[in-house]
């Protein structure tokens, strides 16, 4: 289990709320801010060990913010935002952020983002890193990393949390409710095509990629990572 201060810097306070919600279960204590300038006052006030950001903040915007933290700390930020460009992530970080996270976001992602963040200055102790490997295919649930023949495959987090559980029980076949109950879990607000949608997907990107292994459909049962290793 997871400690330390989290603050949590995000006028849309339903965000607030689920965020505190899944950090809180990690085992985290957290503090809330609605806009910039309570923000700066709540990090004097409580010391967090991470913060995350959200950019379009009243009273102060995140980048404000952001400037008036590093004058005199070096608190870890990951930056929240709608903003995908890529002049916003690299004025982020030029700012002094750590990670950036886009909306709309997997909590589940954030989470491993806060963990990844502190461990790299050691504020964590480092978990088992969760990877699976077959020919021509890595699976890091620890950084959401997919790798096929090497290279890193832009992949959204439910697929690779999709992949992975399949990837980690070779051979083992699951229905699609086991795979919404185990993967989706309480998250899950839709049907069971939600499944195969998701499948779906990942075949595209791992079409061909061996011939050890295969995402294979079971009629009338659901799917199972089938491999010859």
């Amino acid at each position: 289990m997871a400690s330390g201060k989290i603050l949590i810097v995000d006028d849309d306070r339903n965000i607030c709320e689920l965020l505190r919600l899944y950090i809180e279960k990690e085992g985290f204590e957290t503090a809330i801010a609605n806009d910039g300038k309570a923000a700066i006052r709540m990090f004097d006030a409580v010391n967090p060990d991470l913060i995350l950001l959200d950019i379009m903040l009243p009273e102060l915007d995140g980048w404000q913010v952001c400037r008036e933290i590093r004058k005199k700390s070096q608190c870890p930020i990951i930056m929240l935002t709608a903003k995908g460009e890529v002049f916003d992530k690299v004025l982020g970080l030029e700012l002094g952020a750590d990670d950036y996270v886009v909306k709309p976001f997997e909590t589940k992602e954030v989470i491993a983002r806060i963990n990844a963040v502190l461990r790299r200055i050691g504020k964590t102790d480092a978990p088992k890193t969760q990877e699976v490997s077959y020919e021509n295919l890595t699976i890091n649930l620890t950084n959401y990393e997919l790798r096929v023949r090497g290279e890193q495959v832009d992949t959204p987090p439910k697929e690779m949390e999709l992949i992975y559980h399949l990837a980690s029980n070779p051979n083992r076949v699951f229905t699609r409710d086991q795979l919404l109950d185990e993967v989706w879990g309480f998250d899950y607000y839709g049907d069971s095509r939600t499944v195969d949608v998701h499948v779906k997907r990942l075949r595209e990107k791992l079409e061909g990629v061996s011939d050890k292994w295969a995402l294979k459909t079971v009629w009338g049962v659901g799917y199972k990572f089938e491999s010859k290793e």
